[in-house]
């Protein structure tokens, strides 16, 4: 029987063990866990979603507020148009963010980061621009396209003297969505360097629609995708992702053609992952049914999470002046148009509940919108409790090695602290 260490992710002579960690957005996926995964041979993601608020935690800046203090006069204002992030704050928050993370990094993995093209920004294009720009000015190893279709994100780094030095990749659910995205870059003659397919078992936002994921499955897409690639003879390293719990979950995977797999679920409890302690418990206690996909992301997509997550309902004033991360290019807002909704059907009231869509970017950015994947339940499989009560957090080096050398689908308990002090 086989194990992950069997195998290797190739990207021309560089091979590396095929285990990938998804970038968790606001510093979930934090630069520590990236390294991580790199530092044993693999590939850990950081994100730049919201990396001006992550830079001021990280580096204490003050982005945010700063931000903030220029737009206060329109925090009462329906209208959020006026409300623009400064592309040069936003370039030194993304190459501080990465250059700290690379000048960091050891042993003989990569380091990615993941870019949502669904942030953004009241200025789609350029805000986008200057993302992918920066974090490959600051020498990230490669960047992951996710959350859309980034059919002009080739484009907007095409002429920066990395585009084809770094590995460029994207997520799909869909052959669909990987044909037009290769269609639309075709005249640029650059390849993605990775495809990774997310099933419809994924965490946080899902690229199926929200009454109809159920019908999919993640081996049916990655099988339809592998057919397509050896038939137009393409040789792209195709990754699996959502779902995939085990090592012995990755072998099957691996066998049938995928290069690798992207995993994070069970990252989210590793004393790594930029989740608080007392988050990482709840995730832990999780059942199968306190876990649901909904419609409350003003991206659009459906999101799955933890049922008792404090982001829904909540009727929160948005921020978009301090935030306003999922403004689209007229500076509206899904969430602000629920909220004011609501202010306007009861207008007396001192405090509103907004059921239909929650204000993401301030729930976020306070660990208040627990996304997570299908497999969450299982969790605390993967653990011991403690004589409190609670579970036991793991490092990120162990689950990692647990992926890679499991067999048999079983899953190695952590030493416990407890154990070896007694």
């Amino acid at each position: 029987m086989k194990c992950v260490d069997d195998f290797r992710l190739k990207f021309g002579s560089r091979e590396l063990v095929p285990i990938i960690i998804g970038g968790m957005g606001v510093d979930i996926s934090t630069a520590e866990l990236a390294l991580e995964a790199a530092r044993l041979g693999g590939i850990g993601h950081i994100s730049d979603a919201m990396v001006p608020t992550v830079s001021d935690r990280r580096f204490n800046t003050h982005f945010v507020k700063e931000k903030l203090k220029l737009y206060k006069y329109n925090v009462a204002n329906i209208d959020k148009s006026p409300v623009r992030f400064d592309l040069g704050q936003l370039a030194d928050a993304t190459r501080m963010h990465v250059g700290s993370t690379m000048e960091a990094k050891r042993g003989d993995g990569m380091v990615f980061i993941n870019c949502m093209e669904k942030l953004t920004m009241n200025a789609p294009r350029e805000t986008l621009r200057v993302r992918l720009s920066a974090a490959l000015d600051a020498g990230i190893d490669g960047i992951t396209l996710s959350a859309g279709l980034h059919l002009g994100s080739f484009a907007l780094i095409e002429d920066h003297p990395r585009f084809r030095d770094a590995k460029l990749g994207i997520i799909v659910s869909s052959l669909r969505a990987l044909q037009l995205f290769l269609r639309k870059t075709a005249r640029l003659n650059r390849l993605p360097d990775f495809i990774i397919v997310e099933g419809p078992l994924a965490g946080g936002h899902l690229g199926f629609a929200a009454d109809d994921w159920q019908e999919y499955d993640l081996q049916t897409i990655v099988s339809e995708i592998l057919l397509y690639l050896r038939a137009e003879q393409l040789d792209i390293p195709l990754i699996a992702a959502g779902g995939v719990f085990t090592g012995s979950d990755a072998v099957s995977f691996l066998e049938s053609g995928a290069a690798a797999v992207q995993v994070a679920t069970r990252f989210t409890v590793a004393h790594e992952c930029g989740l608080p302690a007392d988050v990482q418990q709840e995730y832990f206690k999780a059942s199968e049914g306190d876990i649901e996909v909904n419609t409350i992301s003003p991206t659009g997509y459906p999101m799955r999470m933890l049922k008792n997550s404090p982001a829904i309902g909540a009727g929160i004033r948005p921020n978009c002046e301090a935030y306003g991360y999922l403004l689209d290019g007229n500076g509206h807002c899904a969430y602000v148009d629920a909220y004011n909704r609501e202010i306007t059907l009861h207008p007396t009231a001192r405090k509103v509940t907004v059921y239909d869509k929650t204000c993401l970017c301030t729930h976020m950015r306070n660990f208040d919108c627990w996304t997570c994947g299908h497999y969450t339940y299982r969790l605390k499989d993967t653990t011991r409790i403690l004589s409190d009560g609670s579970y036991e957090i793991l490092s990120a080096e162990h689950i990692f090695n647990d992926y890679q050398f499991s067999k048999d689908h079983k899953i190695a308990l952590p030493t416990s602290l407890e154990n070896v002090v007694g």
